[in-house]
């Protein structure tokens, strides 16, 4: 006998049989008591040992009796039984465990220290167990606990009286207090013998000893604390709860995440399903009406795979009144319901596919709570049960309530989110450009990406023809997110196509746009507070004939430009305040770009992460521009996905890509006119032979007319020296005349007996469009000519 383990094996007498009747153990006490050794017994059926050769079928988990047994010898043994059912479990076979004690009736002396232990009046359940771990005595309250008289159990185990787990694991907490002669302490969860349903049980196993401090047994006192430990259980779930569900701002995701908490907490299978809230204009209503529709948002079960759901995630489905999860809408409260009362018999009845789940797996028990929040019902969680045998109970189902109500306000809070979002994201959609322009100057392609779980933000980027074939580019970024943050960038998206509308310089123009900024955020304050509007901003101009950019930011991050066969590089620009502030200049910088060099225009959303650091970033853009192709849409895709996470950035993106076009210089004539008005003439023939050259006589008399009222007003009105320029591609024709003086030209109407002034009118009439812009060194007129019919 070992010390660690002080059993005597032989004091019961132990067999098991297998769910074919078969004897697979057969142990050195059943030797004792019947006399066979286990080579006669194991491998053959039990039934040869019964005097009634008819094998007993128990039902139920246990079983004990009186039954008669055959000797090796041939006498006939009367034998009282405790049998133990051990259903099939991970691939083990299921399995009948019998025992008998062999030594429980020995009368004991009265001055025996076990028997004086026992409180027989307690009203907490106290056993005995000697040194063996052979239980000696119980009180009435532990004979009601296990549900079995003391002389029937007397000499056995604690784990040959539970024959379960938990009944193994209490008794190695003996086999402790035995050896040590230290009490101890063991908390468990199971249903004993005279039990219909589990309960929490503290189990205080204190050593027995003698008048000479021998440990001669334990004494082990069982209290029920089931409803302190269901009550931390509630506190312990809620808390959960309180943890794990909302953790994103989507709804399904937050209704998945409630399934996850109640299963198997409370429910075997758990679905929720909310309103379809298209049928109902997009908000829920304030009164329900049978018929519901409902779209599954999610679901779990004990099971893998979820085979109990008849409905996949997303599918919607009609619940007619009669069903449980209309009938608790409609009444705003749980519904619990039972297949034994029938009160589910109807709605089954209606449905086929659900009866057969509810016969396969036997559904017992069901608990429908609305999910309601700020006075809205948002949908239903139907908890089932199949595993668990006890049903729903009134604790179940406050604490299914509280639960489901945090959930609410989590699927409120992410419904009201993901409108805003959706309302956003179609406001900046329409706010920006739906395609980018074709012009002479650049190619270009773009991408924007809304933040993956914030709100939208107020990202922008914009490709702007110019006179004179130029073309501007911009790339914006407002601060904050939401609909206000969509909105001032539509403010600022027009602003800048406005003022570049009228060819302001890059520096310029970012210093109008400033003053706008100071004025929205003047608008958005209140009570006299600053408001909180503010953006940065990165414009650029380039000239396809000049090959040259202007470029100017304010706070923004400076572009790349990828040159022709050359390597990725930062272009340095100076980097001015972000708009808003006020009153501070901007600075412009100049690049000659040749043909074919690729900028690349982003917002910050592209580059700062919480996973690198910006200078990591901007390597990591520069690699990825570095393995430029001819297709810019590529470029851009590959771009996105070296810099941006798997699931996506936390913050808005914008990129613009431009590869710069050259106009070649045959396509381009320039003059210089001299002062008298009498040279014009000469002028105008140049130009027509010029056209000529070009193959553009169908726009020669147009441009003759055209030329000569701009250059008759620049002789005029303007100052010296005077120039005249031609450009064109193969959709316009530009006439551009400049000169040093800084007054603009005003199209005005001429009374009828005016004997001039018409001359600007008729150049609106010939044109596509006309204008001025102002330079360095005076102003340019410019008009353009259409030469492809529309």
């Amino acid at each position: 006998m070992s010390p660690e383990y002080p059993f005597d094996d032989a004091a019961t007498a132990r067999a098991v049989i297998d769910e074919s009747g078969t004897l697979v153990e057969w142990n050195a006490g059943a030797e004792r008591l019947l006399g066979w050794p286990v080579a006669d017994v194991v491998g053959h059926p039990g039934r040869n040992l019964l005097v009634d050769t008819e094998l007993l079928a128990p039902a139920g988990p246990r079983w004990d009796g009186t039954v008669a047994l055959r000797h090796r010898d041939g006498h006939e043994v009367s034998v009282w039984l405790l049998a133990h059912h051990r259903p099939s479990r991970d691939d083990a076979p299921g399995r009948w465990l019998l025992f008998t004690p062999l030594d429980g009736a020995a009368p004991h002396s009265p001055d025996d220290p076990l028997a004086r232990a026992v409180l027989t009046q307690s009203p907490c359940a106290v056993a005995v167990y000697d040194e063996r771990l052979r239980l000696r005595r119980v009180n009435d309250a532990m004979a009601e606990v296990i549900g079995l008289p003391e002389e029937r159990v007397r000499g056995l185990r604690l784990s040959e009286i539970g024959g379960k787990p938990q009944s193994e694991e209490l008794e190695a907490h003996m086999v402790q207090v035995l050896t040590s002669g230290r009490p101890q302490d063991v908390q468990t969860y199971m249903r004993t013998g005279g039990e219909d349903r589990a309960h929490a049980w503290l189990a205080r196993m204190a050593p027995v000893t003698d008048a000479e401090g021998r440990v001669r047994g334990v004494c082990l006192a069982a209290h029920d604390f089931t409803d302190n430990y269901l009550a931390r259980e509630r506190l312990q779930l809620v808390n959960e709860a309180s943890v794990r569900i909302g953790s994103t701002l989507d709804v399904t995701r937050t209704a998945q995440e409630l399934a996850d908490v109640l299963v198997p907490a409370m429910a075997d299978f758990v679905s929720v399903d909310l309103l379809d809230l298209q049928e109902h204009g997009g908000e829920p209503p304030l009164r329900l009406t049978a018929p519901i529709g409902l779209r599954r948002a999610a679901h779990l079960s004990v099971n893998p795979g979820t085979p109990e759901a008849v409905l996949k995630p997303g599918q919607l489905e009609q619940y007619p009144a009669g069903s449980p999860q209309t009938d608790s809408l409609v009444a705003g409260r749980t519904i619990v319901a039972s297949i034994s009362s029938g009160a589910l018999d109807q709605w089954l009845s209606w449905h086929k596919a659900r009866a057969e789940r509810v016969k396969e797996y036997g559904i017992h028990s069901t608990m429908s709570v609305p999910i309601q929040a700020r006075g809205l019902t948002l949908g239903v969680a139907v908890l089932t049960r199949f595993r668990r045998p006890d049903p729903f109970s009134a604790d179940d189902v406050l604490l299914a309530e509280e639960i489901t109500a945090r959930a609410a306000v989590c699927i409120d809070n992410a419904r009201r989110f993901s409108r805003e979002r959706e309302t956003a994201l179609a406001l900046q959609r329409s706010l920006l450009p739906r395609s980018l322009p074709r012009t002479a100057a650049v190619d270009a392609a773009s991408r924007y990406l809304p933040a993956a779980r914030a709100d939208v933000g107020g990202d922008w980027f914009d490709v702007i023809p110019l006179s004179g074939m130029r073309v501007a580019m911009v790339v914006g970024d407002v601060v904050g997110h939401g609909i206000q943050a969509s909105a001032t960038m539509g403010r600022l998206r027009t602003a800048v196509r406005t003022l570049a509308d009228i060819d302001l310089a890059p520096d310029e123009l970012l210093t109008h746009l400033d003053d706008l900024v100071v004025r929205l955020s003047a608008e958005a304050g209140s009570d006299g507070s600053p408001g909180e509007v503010g953006a940065t901003c990165l414009y650029a101009v380039y000239d396809p004939v000049s090959r040259r950019c202007t470029l100017a930011r304010a706070g923004h991050p400076p572009p790349v430009v990828v040159p022709p066969g050359g390597e990725p590089q930062q272009v340095d620009l100076p980097a001015g305040p972000p708009l808003g502030l006020g009153g501070l200049p901007f600075e412009s910088a100049e690049l000659e770009l040749r043909e074919g060099s690729v900028l690349s225009f982003y917002t910050d959303g592209l580059i700062e992460t919480r996973e690198r650091d910006v200078d990591a970033s901007h390597r990591m853009l520069c690699d990825a521009l570095a393995t430029y192709s001819d297709s810019l849409d590529e470029t851009c895709d590959r771009v996105l996905h070296a810099l941006l996470p798997p699931g996506g950035a936390a913050d808005d993106v914008a990129l613009l890509l431009a590869r710069t076009l050259g106009l070649p210089a045959s396509q381009v004539a320039t003059w210089h006119i001299p002062a008298d008005p009498a040279l014009v003439a000469p002028i105008r023939k140049q130009v027509v032979e010029q056209l000529d050259t070009w193959g553009l006589q169908e726009a020669a008399f147009t441009a003759e007319l055209v030329v000569s009222e701009l250059v008759t007003n620049a002789i005029r009105y303007g100052a010296h020296p005077i120039r005249l320029r031609l450009i064109h591609d193969d959709a316009t024709l530009i006439c551009e005349v400049s000169d040093t003086s800084h007054t603009a030209p005003h199209l005005r109407r001429a009374k009828t007996w005016d004997e001039g002034g018409r001359g600007l009118l008729l150049v609106a009439q010939l044109t596509q469009r006309w204008g001025s812009r102002h330079t360095a060194d005076g102003k340019t007129i410019w008009a353009e000519i259409g030469l492809l019919e529309e």
